[in-house]
């Protein structure tokens, strides 16, 4: 059955996807974006309004502000994400703070609906619900206000879905795409929703939050959800690097005790690496995947106020993991990729110092400043120009829903 296309938006919107287009145009004279093989004056070929994918990659750096992207771009030399023809900025803010979180951020990009700070795939009547019966939210986290979100439309069409992160996978940002909690610390809560669920690719560290050793059950869930005959589970560098992947079967990859080491620190498996493998399972549904890649630290590293150098290197990580992404959609021209930060953090400057560059900083906390995004193959067109966190979603949300009509 051929995808239905999605409807051309109104006047105000048409207006704010020309000033994509301007923009993207500015930024490509100002940075030498697509300065390879096009010849000059052209421009990049893109999808019209109308198109649909059948897949969709998101990929969200934490915390990076334009300033991460332009530390990454002096570390490269020349970005993967300047293949991509869409761009434009993305406003932040909850529903309940001019600065968001990352818990909230991630809700409102996976189900189109601004909540409150801390917030896990869960509304606004979620407080009150708390504190009417607290026991009864505890002992059933998803009850509180859920909110339908990109990953249960897409089990609905019988698509995949996947989550990679550099962080502990049951930390803000995967977990607002994969899981419902009232709060955000709930995170051994979040990892029972994830081993109960349907998710069937999860890769990146928190593995004691599963058998114990972190949260609030002391017993070990993950001995026996990985005795399970259909799930891989990949518990070491060494077993993921012998893993042949399979798109019959569930895999959850948990490299260290909570988050990941740092880019800097030797990260293994990498960022790119693990989403490379998340692809080679998930390509093998026909009716297609949901997959969300998480650069998990560049919003560590500013809480930190770290050096450039580390700025640079982390958020270089996270590009590679693009770059990933889009030799994918090179071969699969019906996938969407998407690339964005969910929030600024640090209030980052890169200022002079001698011939180099260092890295200064207003605040150990986030920042209220719109945040870039990028977007690539059919349908990205519906990303251009400055746009809310939650409009993303629900454009997400949107054009999942449009798959599982074609799916049925």
């Amino acid at each position: 059955m051929p995808l239905p296309s999605l409807p051309v938006r109104p006047a105000p919107a048409t207006r704010r996807h020309l000033f994509g287009l301007t923009l993207l145009s500015s930024l490509a004279l100002l940075a030498g974006c697509g300065s390879g093989d096009a010849e000059a004056g052209s421009a990049p070929p893109g999808p019209s309004d109308t198109d649909s994918p059948r897949s969709i990659i998101v990929l969200i750096g934490d915390g990076m502000g334009a300033a991460y992207f332009t530390a990454a771009r002096l570390h490269k030399g020349e970005l993967a994400m300047e293949r991509m023809e869409v761009g434009g900025l993305m406003d932040q803010r909850s529903a309940t703070s001019l600065v968001t979180g990352s818990a909230e951020a991630a809700t409102a990009l996976a189900t189109g609906v601004r909540t409150y700070g801390g917030a896990i795939g869960v509304g606004l009547a979620c407080p009150d619900l708390m504190a009417a019966d607290s026991a009864a939210m505890r002992a059933d986290p998803a009850a509180c206000d859920p909110l339908e979100g990109v990953f249960d439309v897409a089990h609905g069409a019988r698509m995949s879905t996947g989550l990679v992160a550099s962080s502990s996978v049951t930390h803000a940002t995967p977990a607002g795409f994969g899981a419902k909690v009232p709060r955000r610390g709930w995170q051994a809560e979040i990892a029972n929703q994830y081993m109960e669920g349907p998710i069937q690719v999860i890769l990146g560290g928190g593995q004691g939050w599963f058998d114990g050793r972190r949260g609030t059950f002391d017993d070990d869930r993950l001995t026996p959800f990985c005795a399970a005959a259909e799930v891989d589970c990949l518990l070491s560098v060494e077993e993921f690097e012998a893993h042949q992947p399979s798109s019959q079967r569930r895999l959850v990859g948990l490299f260290a005790e909570d988050g990941m080491p740092r880019y800097t620190e030797g990260r293994s498996p990498s960022l790119p690496a693990m989403t490379r493998m998340a692809l080679d399972v998930l390509a093998g549904n026909p009716s297609g995947f949901v997959l969300m890649v998480e650069g998990s630290q560049p919003d560590w590293l500013g809480h930190a106020n770290a050096p450039f150098h580390e700025i640079a290197a982390e958020s270089a990580d996270f590009d590679d993991a693009v770059e990933v992404a889009l030799d994918f959609q090179d071969q699969h021209p019906d996938v969407l990729v998407l690339v964005l930060s969910d929030h600024e953090t640090g209030g980052l400057a890169l200022l002079p110092d001698g011939d180099s560059l260092v890295a200064a900083y207003s605040s150990t906390g986030h920042t209220g400043e719109m945040v870039p995004l990028f977007a690539h193959g059919p349908g990205a067109m519906a990303f251009g120009g400055i746009r809310d966190n939650d409009e993303i979603g629900g454009t997400l949300v949107e054009m999942v829903r449009r798959i599982e009509v074609a799916n049925r």
